[in-house]
Parts: structure tokens; C-alpha cells; sequence
């Protein structure tokens, strides 16, 4: 399994490599089941998949992609492998090292959850680099990282943590209400960062680039409904939070890292249907370094929505 899925990503890297040019078009295509927009490079890398799964596998799998939902390639797949071909496609379409092909498997059930899952791989396309865990093995292995895996940071200050933060189908008057405050705290004594990539994100903790990841919209329309139309239009129409295949293989990696990743609430993702792109069954997350850091995050975010820091005595 492993085999089949580092080769099938670094068939993707192949692919867009030799047909990439810096610049380019970056033509929209058209918009995922999920209404996230498709770029030219997500065509490419989705064809990738299904090829290479086609050519390679030995045995029947099946497949759930962003744009081409579950197929397989024969009858009764043992196995599903859920792949984001692209995780951060708006940064590779500008030749960024923001972005990972991420896939995820788990054996093939009727509602299979993020919870079974027990093979990730996550790999860097501008780089080659690649992380992996899978059955038998209690931590990260990979390729290209100087430092080992993982490596994680022991920054418990909210003050001096380097984080990133999603934009992508949020609103920015919600989010600012939500952590400016500690945006505002940590941006000169730490760092801010936007990468439009979850497991980019994710995978910086693992390496002690970053300490922590924060992705709340979910929680934020969870608790406040009447923000939906915000979110929509902000989504061109969808709601676009964390999808099952944007986290599918980096939850596993990062809890198999020693890294603090749940939900905006603090809970476990494991119960997340990997086949499922409503709105219910989209995700926040908060994933931290170490359970201080984690905590301190999800204490410090103005949850109410009230201006930001108006609760919090003394700021962060």
C-alpha cells in the first residue's frame, strides 16, 4: 500500500512538472461536488489518480477524489484511498511550496470514517518530500527532512507561536472578530501565516515549523447559524470548510506525531464521514504542538463573536 500510494503522488508531481509553466493560465474550470473551484492543474492531477490506480494497483480499490467522488477499479476493493490530488492548489497554480498531494486509506466499509483510516502519506510538490505512517509504525517516517520526523516545537505561548490560519471560503469580518486579538498578540513576536493548504499547514507542526494550525469557520457557523449566508457568499454559494480529503491522511499523521488535532470544539475527528461534503459533516480544526498550546488557543478564540478581545482581560 504504501508502495501504491508514494508512487501515485510522485506520478502526480511527474505530470505537473513537465507541463507546468510559471504564470500561467490558471484558468478556473469549472467547481467540485464540494463547490470549491477547480483550477486547470486539479484536472490534471485527478486523471493522475485514476491512471496511475489503473495501471499499478494489483488488486481491486477503490478511490474518492475531490473532483471525481468514489470509483474503482474493479469488483469488491478491500481498500479505499481518499486523495486530495492537489492540497493547496491556489499556491502550486503559482509555483509556491505551499501545497502536498494527500492520500489517505482505509478498508472499505459502507461508511467508512476518518477514524479507520490506517495508511497517510503526505507529499511536497515542489520539493518531493514525503511523510508517512501506516499499520505497525508508532510514529512519522519520510524523506527530505534534515531534522527527522517528527520534531515537534515546545512553544506553549500564544504570544510567540508561529500559526497559520484559513481564509478560503471565510468571511473576513467573522474571522477578524474571532482572533484578531491573537493574531494582533503573536504576528511581530511570532509569525501569521496564510497558506491555503490544511495539510501543508498540519505537516509544518510535525516538522517544528510551526506550533499550531487554527481552521474555525465550521465551529463558528455550527454555533452561530445566521452567519450562513456570510460563509455562502464568501464560498461563492457553497460552504467551504474542511472536507473529508483535506484531512483524511494529515489527521493521522499528526496524532501518530504526538501533535494535539481535533475539532474547533476539542474534539476527536475520528467520527468524520470520509465520503461526506455537506456542510454537516465539514470540519473545523485546532491542531498544536502540545496540549498547553492547544488549550490556550481554544480558550483564547472569541467564540461569542463579540469584538475581538472584549473578554478576554488583558488581551492574549
Amino acid at each position: 500500500m504504501k508502495d501504491l500510494m508514494l508512487g501515485m503522488a510522485r506520478a502526480i508531481r511527474a505530470e505537473l512538472d513537465a507541463g507546468r509553466k510559471v504564470g500561467q493560465v490558471r484558468r478556473v474550470l469549472g467547481d467540485s461536488p464540494g463547490g470549491d473551484a477547480q483550477f486547470d492543474i486539479d484536472e490534471v492531477a485527478e486523471r493522475v489518480v485514476w491512471d496511475y490506480l489503473q495501471a499499478n494497483a494489483t488488486e481491486p480499490v477503490a478511490v474518492y477524489t475531490e473532483d471525481r467522488g468514489l470509483q474503482a477499479t474493479g469488483p469488491d476493493p478491500r481498500y479505499v484511498l481518499v486523495v486530495d490530488p492537489i492540497d493547496g492548489t491556489r499556491p502550486a497554480s503559482a509555483d509556491l511550496e505551499l501545497a502536498t498531494v494527500s492520500v489517505a486509506a482505509a478498508p472499505m466499509g459502507e461508511r467508512p470514517v476518518l477514524g479507520d483510516v490506517d495508511h497517510a502519506l503526505l507529499l511536497e510538490l515542489k520539493s518531493g518530500h514525503w511523510m508517512y505512517t501506516g499499520p505497525g509504525e508508532d510514529g512519522v517516517s519520510g524523506e527530505g527532512y534534515p531534522r527527522g520526523l517528527p520534531n515537534l516545537s515546545r512553544n506553549e505561548e500564544l504570544a510567540t507561536m508561529f500559526w497559520s490560519i484559513e481564509f478560503n471560503g471565510h468571511p473576513m469580518d467573522l474571522m477578524t472578530r474571532a482572533y484578531s486579538h491573537i493574531v494582533d498578540a503573536s504576528a511581530n513576536t511570532g509569525g501569521v501565516f496564510v497558506f491555503n493548504s490544511s495539510t501543508f499547514s498540519i505537516s509544518r507542526i510535525i516538522t517544528g515549523q510551526l506550533d499550531a494550525y487554527v481552521d474555525i469557520g465550521n465551529r463558528v457557523l455550527h454555533d452561530h447559524p445566521a452567519t450562513e449566508a456570510a460563509f455562502r457568499k464568501a464560498g461563492r454559494g457553497g460552504i467551504l470548510h474542511l472536507f473529508p480529503y483535506d484531512i483524511a491522511a494529515a489527521v493521522l499523521l499528526a496524532e501518530r506525531a504526538g501533535v494535539v488535532i481535533t475539532d474547533g470544539y476539542g474534539r476527536s475527528l475520528a467520527d468524520t464521514l470520509l465520503f461526506d461534503l455537506s456542510p454537516r459533516n465539514q470540519r473545523s480544526c485546532v491542531a498544536a504542538s502540545n496540549p498547553v498550546l492547544h488549550k490556550r488557543i481554544l480558550e483564547a478564540v472569541a467564540w461569542d463573536l463579540d469584538a475581538p478581545g472584549d473578554t478576554k482581560e488583558g488581551g492574549v
